[in-house]
């Protein structure tokens, strides 16, 4: 059995919600120790979020939107121009529920009004440019390669945690093998 063997839920499936965990060494520059938040996930393709990527850019710089203290989070290396956000709004009209009281996209106008009135701010969304896409089959095949981590993670902690910090706390809830794998060095040759 290997130290990163997957494990999903009773189905044998992952859903939306759950996050991925880069394995320690990917070599994927785009996905090095990132948290991915799956938030679509069917037969024809994924669509996630790397949430642990803030950048030095805010999101009164890139859009109509005044006021915000937002900074922007890389969601992924796809269509670096598109804007996606979560958020804690059940009440924001077309928001898709993910889990934990968290919410993906919704009504654009409304957020921008409760992001300038101050409604909106960093301890309850995030907002992203691009996304992390898989076409089909293509993320079960990373997944079976050992790419990837599976969390089922407590999503109400996200807006709580420090960025540097998220990748690293969530290995280590997971208790086990993954408390040993939190800790491996990013450049184990410096070890």
């Amino acid at each position: 059995m290997d130290i990163f063997d997957v494990k999903l839920n009773e189905n044998n499936t992952l859903e939306k919600g759950w996050l991925l965990i880069s394995e320690p060494f990917l070599p994927d520059p785009n996905f090095e120790r990132t948290v991915v938040l799956i938030c679509e996930h069917e037969e024809k393709g994924s669509f996630g979020l790397i949430i642990n990527k803030p950048t030095q850019i805010h999101l009164d710089e890139v859009s109509e939107i005044k006021k915000s203290p937002h900074s922007l989070y890389v969601g992924g290396p796809v269509d670096q121009n598109s804007l996606h956000f979560i958020h804690i709004f059940p009440d924001i009209e077309g928001s898709i529920p993910l889990k934990d009281g968290v919410f993906w996209g919704g009504n654009y106008e409304q957020i921008r009004l409760m992001t300038e009135e101050g409604i909106l701010n960093n301890t309850n969304s995030r907002f992203f440019m691009g996304y992390s896409g898989w076409g089909e089959n293509q993320l079960e095949e990373e997944l079976e390669r050992n790419s990837w981590i599976i969390s089922n993670f407590d999503l109400s902690k996200l807006f709580k945690t420090k960025d540097e910090e998220l990748w690293q706390l969530i290995l280590r809830e997971m208790g086990g093998k993954y408390r040993m794998v939190s800790n491996f060095p990013i450049d184990p040759r410096l070890n």
